[in-house]
């Protein structure tokens, strides 16, 4: 990288290092990069980063979870394909430097709901990992995510009150409609852009629900992995 670049990226971006590096599930690596300029950030439930993971390019991902000392946890899922964000999420290690900007995105826990649904697939995962686990235990939550196999389910915090589908087995629309959720509450909706349409649709159109109850979130489609 252009050593001229450096001055502009430290303006844009934070630094820290990767301090730890695992394998999940069977497709999704929880990354932890810890920095001084990491610490005391303004982080709301399932909100994202963009990465910088080679030369100018960004990658975004949602935070798994977040310590205010200065610890950003992600989950990265390998696509099994080999543009520079899979490359990176594959390889990154312990000591490596990374570049992040700050958290975004409005796809966010709205903790005053009466209730909390949750539809999506592994590509949401790790955003409702950090919105479950912000949540009391008292809170009523209940939804459907859908994965490619067993060994794909990321360990959610309140994981026994969700419906947990193998991709193939029914359609994310059809859970939906068996889970009946009752208006009235927050629907967080993310995954692949045609099935959180469909899902939408589901919930306004046939549940009742109010559209402005429906967060949605298309991460990813066919032959596209990043939507941002």
């Amino acid at each position: 990288m252009p050593a001229l670049l450096t001055p502009v990226l430290d303006l844009l971006t934070l630094r820290g290092t990767v301090t730890e590096a695992e394998q999940i599930t069977a497709r999704m690596r929880r990354l932890r990069v810890d920095g001084d300029q990491l610490a005391g950030l303004d982080v709301r439930p399932g909100q994202q980063v963009r990465v910088l993971v080679t030369g100018l390019t960004l990658r975004t991902y949602s935070v798994w979870r977040y310590d205010p000392s200065g610890v950003v946890e992600l989950c990265v899922l390998d696509h099994s394909e080999d543009g520079p964000g899979a490359r990176w999420g594959r390889t990154v290690g312990p000591g490596e430097q990374v570049r992040l900007r700050r958290p975004e995105g409005s796809f966010t826990l709205r903790p005053e709901a009466a209730h909390h649904v949750f539809v999506g697939d592994e590509t949401a995962s790790a955003a409702f990992g950090a919105m479950l686990a912000a949540l009391p235990e008292e809170a009523v939550a209940s939804g459907c995510v859908e994965t490619a196999t067993a060994a794909d389910r990321l360990p959610l915090a309140h994981a026994e009150r969700l419906d947990w589908l193998l991709r193939g087995e029914t359609s994310l629309p059809e859970a939906v409609r068996r889970l009946a959720p009752e208006p009235g509450g927050i629907a967080y909706v993310a995954g692949e852009a045609r099935d959180v349409q469909a899902v939408r649709k589901v919930l306004v159109q046939e549940a009742g629900w109010d559209r402005r109850a429906v967060l949605t979130k298309p991460f990813w489609t066919p032959g596209k992995k990043g939507m941002e």
